[in-house]
């Protein structure tokens, strides 16, 4: 048995050790912020904190966060205010939205690195996340909007 706490709670998990972590959040947990977009870890949508870290959850196997501390769109604020998601919809990022809450979570987890971040530190950090809808300025503007805030 697989013990995990997301969100703040203990969670156990009897099922494959391989399955990928994207699919007990969504099909067992019903958390459906967390988005599937590639399935190879390449675009980011799915990205969530293991131990404060950015991880891409469709490629990280449940066996692989026995024991750890996962942190989902869900639970970065439970109100929806954390400085991200405010800068987020401050600047109309969203198009389709879909990729959001990965940037949201991967920005989340390098603001906690680097409080005051330039243009190339943020586009350097954000580049493995992929914005089908180009939204890359605004994203940036968010970003920077919110380190702000958390300073």
């Amino acid at each position: 048995m697989i013990k995990v706490k997301i969100n703040g709670r203990e969670r156990t998990f009897d099922g494959d050790p391989e399955m990928p972590l994207l699919w007990f959040l969504r099909d067992e947990l019903d958390m459906t912020g967390t988005k599937f977009g590639c399935g190879a870890g390449l675009c980011g949508a799915c990205t969530v904190h293991r131990n404060g870290e950015a991880i891409r959850s469709c490629t990280t196997a449940m066996k692989d966060v026995a024991g750890k501390t996962i942190t989902t769109v869900e639970g970065l604020s439970a109100n929806g205010d954390h400085p991200l998601q405010k800068a987020w919809m401050q600047a109309n990022v969203p198009q389709c939205g879909y990729c959001q809450t990965g940037q949201i979570m991967h920005a989340a987890a390098f603001l906690k690195k680097n409080h005051h971040p330039t243009d190339d530190e943020i586009d350097a950090a954000m580049s493995g996340n992929i914005c089908r809808c180009g939204t890359y300025q605004r994203i940036r503007a968010a970003i920077k909007t919110a380190a702000k805030e958390m300073a």
